[in-house]
């Protein structure tokens, strides 16, 4: 029995013993993965990234070649640090932090010692670089503007970090990622596809040629080439005409979604994100807390719409049939309201005014009466508010607008929710005059310029519109755009009743707040807008020059444009804003320039006097063009 059972153990043992060696030397490959890794190199072939074209054709980004010096921590031999240090131009403390990070990050793995050298400096060092082994040049590219302009929505692209590379494996040490705009929206459009060269080296650690004679080696496919759907040429005048002001320009082509301009200022020319002096650059950039250059205030600024949301108001009340475009208000210098006779100011116009006109003239007193019955429709002003909400959430108001740019902020639309919290003693005890300033676009609301500006060609086509993108076409893609953007979005409003309100914005060009910015042979429908502003001071709140809006669309048939301005501290609506959009319009619809005197005027004008008002630490008025606050009630248009 014992020698059954010893012969047993011996068997047994041999059996797994086999299978174990079996399993180890036929089927387990991690160790032979791993001696190949140990003598095989790879070496990536970086493609070139995708260009970028303008909707016209126009090259906006091309590439240049860059040079990064590289190091793998485990191959580096001793050498002289002090001849090394002088070719590469840095100290040898500069020199021992970067070694020591790239070993932190892997022996194994290359890392950037120094980034972008230029041709001049690759020359040069090339033929030194073998007598310092573990170091090599990796040519890389970067990006190459072909305009000074556009920095906002081109986007830029840096270095990956530590998190990028765990996130992605595609990513190595030293690999260019885009950052912001266009660059970091359509990365993996643009970026193509690295190609990768497999080199077989000797015990000694010596290249000794290509592995399997190159069999496994693969090419790098380029990024794809991307059209965009902005007008260069109309980009570039919309920013001229920024200069020395701050704020936002959207337009877009109403027919389709497409953004001709996409605006922020101030703004940066984009090169200066690129080479070596790009981290200084952006350092100074970023510290920037006052102006913000990095900010794009076309996107994520949210700003009180002021009077151009008042044609929203007048839609609500058609569609809730509580008016109709005949009725009449009388206005007094504004509307009165309240127990105690509260006053919500208005500018000198004729009265009574019904909807056409009250929108022409801007009548303060007209749209507080309409957001009143509004609201006060129904049972309670919670689901009248309820109700408001949800005519202009089919607007795309108060939610992300989902355009294909990485960054924007939703703006603000309140519900009864909101005023619920706002006046919970005594509980839920609120009524329309609470909300009043909602009327004329102040109070709680805000949006974004790209959402006012995507209201205005909402009701430039009647009632619809595609969401707002920027590019137009891919490179190899049968599909021009994803179905999203192809696809109509309808409101709540009937077409029919965005008649009356178009009527009354073409009113406001021909005999009313804009009749000053008329553009020859243009039939404009537009809108003023002048917002109040605050901002702390020492810790108090205070007020500073009201924002100038204007949104505008044409031609009223038809229309190719529509557009939105905002301009910060920029007194009232025609005065920046009506200026701006009727030269924008007629940029585009004419291609020339027609009313120098609107011109000459902008491009002479600067604000920044406005802007240093708050960081002078001395008391200063608030000056609406016409005269100073606080003695005189300022109207609001």
């Amino acid at each position: 029995m014992r020698k059954i059972l010893l012969f047993s153990i011996v068997l047994i043992s041999g059996i797994l013993l086999t299978g174990r060696l079996f399993y180890l030397q036929i089927l387990d490959t991690s160790y032979a993965t791993l001696s190949v890794n140990n003598a095989i190199k790879r070496v990536y072939d970086y493609p070139q990234r995708g260009h970028i074209y303008d909707r016209n054709g126009s090259l906006l980004v091309s590439n240049q070649p860059s040079y990064d010096v590289m190091v793998i921590p485990r191959e580096v031999k001793p050498f002289d640090t002090t001849e090394f240090c002088g070719l590469l131009k840095m100290t040898k403390e500069a020199l021992k932090t970067r070694l020591s990070k790239a070993h932190v990050y892997s022996p194994r793995l290359p890392s950037i010692v120094i980034p972008q050298l230029t041709k001049s400096e690759y020359a040069y060092l090339q033929e030194k670089m073998r007598k310092y082994e573990g170091f090599y040049i990796q040519k890389r590219s970067l990006r190459d503007y072909q305009v000074d302009f556009g920095a906002n929505f081109l986007g830029y692209i840096a270095e990956v970090n530590r998190s990028d590379i765990e996130d992605n494996p595609y990513y190595q040490s030293g690999d260019l990622k885009g950052r912001t705009g266009v660059e970091k929206q359509y990365e993996e459009t643009l970026r193509g596809i690295k190609g990768v060269k497999y080199i077989q080296k000797d015990r000694f650690n010596r290249d000794i040629g290509a592995y399997k004679n190159g069999s496994l080696d693969t090419i790098p496919e380029p990024g794809k080439d991307l059209t965009l759907t902005i007008d260069a040429e109309l980009q570039k005048y919309g920013e001229e005409l920024m200069v020395n002001k701050r704020g936002g320009i959207i337009a877009i082509e109403p027919s389709t979604g497409e953004i001709l301009a996409l605006i922020s200022a101030p703004n940066y020319d984009p090169s200066l994100l690129v080479g070596r002096q790009r981290s200084a650059n952006f350092t100074k950039l970023w510290y920037d807390t006052i102006a913000k250059p990095l900010f794009d205030r076309s996107l994520q600024a949210e700003y009180p719409p002021g009077s151009p949301f008042k044609t929203l108001n007048a839609l609500i009340a058609l569609q809730e049939n509580v008016v109709d475009t005949q009725e009449s208000f009388a206005c007094h210098g504004g509307y009165y309201y309240g127990s105690r006779g509260r006053k919500l100011g208005c500018h000198h116009h004729p009265s009574p005014l019904s909807m056409v006109p009250g929108i022409a003239n801007s009548c303060n007193a007209y749209f507080a009466n309409v957001y009143r019955r509004v609201i006060d429709k129904y049972d309670t002003p919670q689901e009248g508010m309820d109700r408001w909400h949800n005519h202009l959430a089919s607007f795309g108001l108060g939610q992300y607008m989902g355009t294909d740019l990485p960054t924007g902020r939703p703006g603000y639309i309140p519900d009864s929710d909101y005023y619920n919290r706002a006046y919970e003693y005594p509980k839920y005890k609120w009524f329309s005059t609470a909300t009043i300033s909602n009327s004329i676009g102040q109070g709680e609301v805000s949006l974004t310029p790209i959402q006012l500006a995507n209201v205005t060609a909402t009701i430039a086509n009647r009632g619809w519109y595609y969401t707002p993108h920027i590019v137009k076409r891919i490179e190899g893609q049968t599909e021009l755009i994803p179905e999203k953007y192809r696809t109509k979005n309808v409101t709540t409003i009937d077409p029919a009743n965005f008649e009356p309100v178009v009527e009354g914005m073409f009113g406001a060009y021909n005999y009313g707040t804009a009749a000053g910015v008329q553009i020859p042979g243009i039939e404009i429908c537009g809108k003023t807008g002048t917002a109040e502003n605050y901002t702390k001071i020492d810790g108090k709140r205070q007020q500073l020059t009201d924002h100038s809006i204007f949104v505008a669309f044409a031609p009223k048939d038809n229309p190719k444009i529509a557009i939105a301005v905002f301009v910060e501290n920029g007194y009232w609506g025609g005065r920046y804003g009506g200026k701006i959009a009727s030269l924008m319009i007629e940029k585009h619809i004419k291609g020339e320039i027609t009313r120098t005197d609107l011109e000459d005027w902008i491009l002479s004008h600067s604000l920044e006097e406005e802007y240093a008002k708050p960081l002078s630490g001395k008391p200063f008025p608030i000056n609406d063009g016409k005269k100073i606050s606080g003695k005189v009630e300022k109207p609001i248009l």
